[in-house]
């Protein structure tokens, strides 16, 4: 298993990883592998994923702050396969020291990278290009009961327009402040 496929950037909140992938270019273009089940699990990360997907956002477009409650909440992997966006991701978990707290950083497919999301973690991002195509890995099935968000603009994430495109949806989540997390730090649920 080569050990050089991805650096690690340890991101301020625990568990979410920023994964640089080495781009491949030749004639033909380009190549950029995004996940290898092996590297992923001699560094503890999950790679099972049940379900792929991916969005199209034009330039303004907000997404999120998304995720889906236990029981099927699950891990994350995304990436930006074309354009640009600024991904944030808040932490819900209870026990975190960084609960509520959130993390924001550019994708930008000329750089390949993957962003490594573990359970409890809202997310969402902002094309900042004419088109953006963000392609999701995630762990569990979609189950619509249990999908849910925090509403974009009230968790203190410096988006850079005041006034992005949202959908009805996005806009009627509960603010983070009225929100009453079911996810539970791992290691706060085994100290009690």
């Amino acid at each position: 298993m080569a050990s050089d496929l991805f650096d690690i950037e340890p991101t301020v909140i625990p568990g979410c990883l920023l994964l640089r992938s080495q781009m491949r270019t030749d004639a033909r273009g380009t190549f950029v592998k995004t996940a290898h089940a092996g590297w992923f699990a001699a560094h503890g990360l999950e790679c099972k994923f049940r379900e792929q997907y991916y969005s199209v956002s034009y330039q303004h477009v907000l997404r999120g702050l998304h995720f889906q409650t236990p029981p099927h909440d699950h891990t994350k992997l995304v990436f930006c396969a074309s354009g640009r966006i600024l991904d944030a991701v808040v932490d819900l978990r209870v026990g975190s020291p960084t609960y509520a707290k959130h993390v924001v950083l550019e994708l930008d497919a000329e750089r390949p990278a993957v962003l490594y999301l573990p359970p409890g973690l809202a997310h969402g991002f902002l094309a900042l290009t004419p088109h953006a195509l963000m392609v999701y890995n995630v762990t569990t099935e979609y189950a619509p009961s249990h999908d849910a968000g925090i509403l974009w603009s009230s968790a203190g994430i410096p988006w850079p327009i005041a006034d992005p495109i949202v959908s009805d949806r996005d806009a009627s989540f509960p603010r983070l402040d009225e929100f009453t997390s079911p996810f539970v730090r791992e290691s706060a649920a085994h100290a009690r």
